[in-house]
């Protein structure tokens, strides 16, 4: 949908603080800033129940399905709050394979402590649109080494009520015989896998076993309302990466003569031939993998075929493969995928005689030069480009990177999807492959919003947002329902960590973020259209946070790595600021340019001298500050003690009653006939606005609108009366109009 309606909220009642019993808001309508994508989509499954019926799965931002008739991603997990965040990391899909209505996701963030919660089994009989919860004993890693194996989860294409989920961690394979509501160890499985990334990581993070990676079923083992009798197993272990069942897991054994060595990613049956692929690699991924192989085993014979396109024994192997998938109207049309294949790009490979020969999405032609059987149209995302204009053999766009799951549309051989690390690639004429012509990909990502927000600024003139994100840079968001042209360049910031503008001077803007070289921090005079460089300080590792002076005469820069600093002009260069720590998150006056301040440790600091100087003031229990604009020592500080104000510079600060766990807080233009402008809050229960200071406050979202743990960035709008956009952590930016 293209989110023509504005939003309307009645505010039916006030509330004496957010911590009181809030009545469900009436509806807003909250939609997302357009920007198409920005994340790794690590799974893409096609139902074999129904024509156009497709889900895709991500790591940080929750599951999607498509809408064939708007061509665009639908939401399936708005729903889920704060309080189990974590399951909008989903590390496997699974719609029912006979009934088209039922569909079940296994949902976890991480296997280490940074999620809280244990992972669960989400099930759906509505195609997503409401879900019912069966938690699970153990974490899921939805965000985790591994994350682009699979598909983990499978539904029994005979008997709907029998799953199986392959576990990490070293909790093996688990069943449920009763639709996904109850879940048991399947106790007969020898092996939970060994694959560990990293074993003296000391966060937990790359040091877990990845576990047990896909099932996929053998449906003529079977017959209608009987569990199947054979299945397919993988485990991340190179010397017995698949097992197989012939009575309906009871029992189990490694497969006789399979390859060793590598780890299968992929696992897919041809039925109709008789084939079972694999996709293998020498590393879980995503981000890495040097090695790797295709085989075909025949399920009748029991003979092995190594049919790689490019061996791993050849010179010219310097990658693993995924994104494994067979044609289901054309028995022996095959594609695979590199996983990892930086450069110049990934390599798809396509074979129409089940892997004897194989023929390349581009070959090499006279170096540099390649020739491509593939044209890009990337105008439904032109950022895409990254702002590069590489030389040969490199090209901008890139086909892609970390390209887990490469999908043949089951009823139509020319559709066919692909996830990378930022977006959706399809094409709708894949056969043309076969008869010399050219593919036609474009981004198939409309709806599928996937980023990490960082920062956001609404200024009171030029464009009406500006967003620093995580791995995409951020943008200058010229209208909220088009997808940006470009994304910041000059220089190119992988993640944008910290946005400001000048208050009385709003084109003079300043961002900070992280990127492999300087600098790391860049201008702009015209409200973030463009930008340049600047020097910076000796020990800089990262952005950190940056702010701009009232009238834009000054900066003030706390970097990652380095002392806090100020410049006068534009960083051309730098004074470490005294009397702050470093790491301090800093913060300019709105009104008075020479004013500044910092937050570290519990402990806020002021400089009255444009930040060559900086003293203690209050100590309080808060993690984020902002100024008010057009009120001079004017803050709220929100974080774990609740929500504080302070009107005297940070002199002192005032807790307000009944609000804790106060996340984020932004201002907005006033309500009519109020002079303060309006205030949002994020707690760990809903977005909240105050048009009276403080004093009462109206939930402004339902329960069916939370996207998890949002609120790292938050805004109002300086022009229009409650408008109010908030950053989440991997749904993108969302933003309603609330009064």
């Amino acid at each position: 949908m293209r989110w023509l309606l504005a939003a309307v909220l009645l505010i039916l009642s006030t509330l004496s603080g957010p911590a009181a019993a809030a009545p469900e808001p009436a509806p807003a309508t909250w939609r997302n800033v357009e920007i198409a994508g920005g994340g790794f989509v690590p799974g893409i499954v096609f139902s074999p129940a129904e024509k156009n019926l497709i889900y895709a799965r991500t790591d940080i931002g929750g599951a999607y399905r498509w809408n064939q008739a708007a061509g665009r991603w639908i939401p399936l997990l708005d729903w889920v709050g704060w309080d189990k965040w974590g399951y909008n990391g989903v590390v496997s899909i699974a719609p029912d394979p006979k009934n088209a209505n039922r569909v079940y996701a296994a949902a976890g963030m991480y296997t280490n402590s940074w999620d809280p919660n244990n992972g669960a089994i989400l099930r759906s009989s509505d195609r997503g649109a409401t879900w019912q919860v069966s938690p699970l004993p153990f974490k899921l890693g939805g965000n985790m080494p591994g994350r682009g194996m699979g598909e983990r989860l499978a539904v029994d294409p005979n008997d709907g009520r029998v799953l199986y989920l392959g576990a990490p961690s070293g909790n093996g394979l688990w069943r449920s015989t009763d639709s996904g509501v109850s879940w048991a160890k399947v106790t007969a499985f020898p092996n939970p896998g060994n694959y560990v990334e990293n074993p003296a990581d000391p966060n937990g993070y790359a040091s877990d076993n990845q576990g047990v990676v896909w099932v996929t079923y053998d449906s003529r083992s079977g017959t209608a309302g009987s569990p199947s009798k054979t299945v397919y197993v993988g485990v991340a272990d190179k010397e017995n990466t698949v097992y197989r069942s012939t009575d309906a897991g009871a029992t189990w054994q490694r497969l006789p003569g399979q390859p060793t060595g590598y780890l299968a990613h992929k696992g897919v049956l041809d039925e109709a031939g008789g084939f079972l692929y694999l996709a293998t690699n020498d590393k879980g991924g995503p981000y890495d993998g040097g090695k790797g192989d295709v085989w075909k085993f025949d399920t009748a014979t029991g003979a092995w075929t190594r049919i790689s396109p490019i061996p791993s024994d050849s010179a010219d192997n310097h990658f693993g493969y995924s994104g494994l998938s067979v044609d289901r109207q054309r028995p022996g049309t095959l594609m695979v995928a590199t996983q990892i294949s930086w450069w110049p790009d990934i390599i798809i490979f396509r074979s129409t005689d089940g892997g004897a020969t194989w023929t390349r999405i581009w070959d090499w032609g006279n170096y540099p030069e390649r020739t491509l059987r593939y044209e890009m149209d990337i105008s439904a995302a032109p950022w895409l480009t990254f702002g590069a204009n590489p030389a040969p053999p490199e090209t901008s766009p890139k086909l892609g990177w970390m390209t887990e799951s490469l999908e043949i549309d089951p009823f139509d051989s020319n559709r066919m999807m692909y996830g990378t690390g930022a977006t959706i690639y399809g094409t709708k004429n894949l056969t043309a492959w076969d008869t010399g012509g050219k593919i036609r990909l474009e981004p198939t990502a409309g709806g599928l919003e996937e980023t990490a927000v960082l920062d956001l600024i609404s200024p009171p003139s030029g464009p009406p947002l500006v967003s620093g994100l995580g791995d995409i840079g951020g943008f200058r968001h010229d209208d909220l329902a088009k997808v940006p042209s470009k994304m910041f360049t000059g220089p190119v910031f992988t993640s944008t960590t910290s946005l400001d503008y000048a208050e009385l001077s709003p084109g003079t803007m300043v961002r900070a973020g992280n990127t492999d070289q300087s600098p790391r921090v860049a201008f702009s005079a015209d409200g973030g259209a463009n930008w340049w460089g600047a020097t910076e300080p000796g020990g800089v590792t990262g952005g950190g946070t940056v702010a701009a002076a009232a009238n834009g005469s000054r900066f003030v820069w706390s970097p990652q790595g380095a002392a806090v600093h100020y410049s006068v002009g534009f960083g051309n260069s730098w004074t470490p600021s005294a009397g702050i720590p470093a790491g301090a998150v800093v913060e300019a006056d709105r009104v008075n340019p020479m004013k500044f301040y910092g937050l570290s440790g519990g402990r806020l600091y002021v400089s009255t001298d444009g930040g060559a100087n900086f003293t203690a003031a209050a100590t309080v229990d808060a993690a984020k500050f902002h100024a008010v604009p057009g009120r001079e020592g004017d803050l709220w500080l929100a974080g774990a003690g609740g929500l504080f104000h302070s009107t005297d510079s940070g002199a002192t600060v005032t807790k307000l009653s009944g609000v804790d766990k106060a996340v984020n807080v932004g201002f907005g233009k006033a309500a009519p006939g109020k002079a303060y402008p309006a205030l949002y809050l994020v707690r760990e229960n809903g977005f909240y606005r105050s048009d009276d200071t403080g004093a009462t406050w109206v939930r402004i979202n339902d329960n069916a609108h939370q996207y998890g743990n949002a609120g790292e960035a938050v805004t109002g709008d300086p022009r229009i009366y409650g408008r109010v956009y908030i950053g989440t952590n991997g749904r993108g930016i969302v933003y309603a109009d609330t009064a």
